[in-house]
């Protein structure tokens, strides 16, 4: 299950202005210019208020692009967020900025600053450590609508690390440490391979260890 609290500042949009990505515009919502919201924080109430400005990162041949828009409302309807902005009167507006992720600027990232929210050039570097030991570094952070990724460089290859609570605990920047506790497999597929018992009960056996047949 994909954890959609605020795990890393990205690097700013094209715009230069934003900082924190909080939210992607999905699908339009009614004849009012509602747009259905899909979050990437856990405190909606704090981000998306009344008067909050998003930067918006769209392709650049967007009509949108290097523009903002403003928040009139966040309403819920069955338990997903509606956005209602300034800048969408009506449903034709709503449909032109779909897909569009928003960001807030720096100045409001840190009038509300929290636990659990780092730049991504400050994950860039840290140590991995799984149970006490280094199993790599972090070369990456990478973004995606459902969860950010870890690419994290080991000796036997990048290995990409879903940056969730479940597995990635613990950051500490003074340490420069990330601590992971991953599943089996992700860091050494030897941890992956469980013995299973061959059909009829026993344990599959090597031929070069069988009997030979009687002459």
């Amino acid at each position: 299950m994909a954890d959609s609290r605020e795990r890393t500042r990205a690097p700013r949009p094209a715009s230069g202005a934003g900082s924190l990505r909080v939210g992607r515009l999905t699908k339009p919502h009614g004849l009012k210019g509602g747009i259905k919201l899909e979050l990437f924080t856990d405190n909606p109430e704090l981000r998306f208020v009344p008067g909050a400005v998003f930067h918006l990162q769209v392709p650049e041949d967007s009509e949108w692009f290097g523009r903002t828009i403003t928040m009139r409302e966040l309403r819920w309807f069955n338990e997903s967020p509606v956005g209602f902005f300034e800048e969408l009167p009506d449903r034709t507006a709503a449909e032109s900025i779909v897909r569009a992720i928003l960001w807030i600027d720096e100045s409001a990232v840190e009038a509300g600053e929290e636990e659990n929210a780092w730049y991504d050039h400050q994950l860039v570097g840290l140590d991995v450590v799984r149970d006490g030991t280094v199993v790599g570094t972090v070369a990456e952070v990478q973004h995606f609508p459902a969860q950010d990724l870890l690419t994290v460089n080991t000796p036997s290859g990048p290995v990409l690390v879903p940056f969730v609570e479940q597995i990635v605990p613990s950051v500490d920047l003074e340490a420069g440490v990330v601590t992971v506790t991953p599943p089996a497999g992700l860091f050494d597929e030897s941890e992956a391979v469980v013995a299973r018992p061959a059909p009829g009960g026993d344990a599959a056996q090597d031929p070069a260890d069988s009997p030979e047949d009687p002459a």
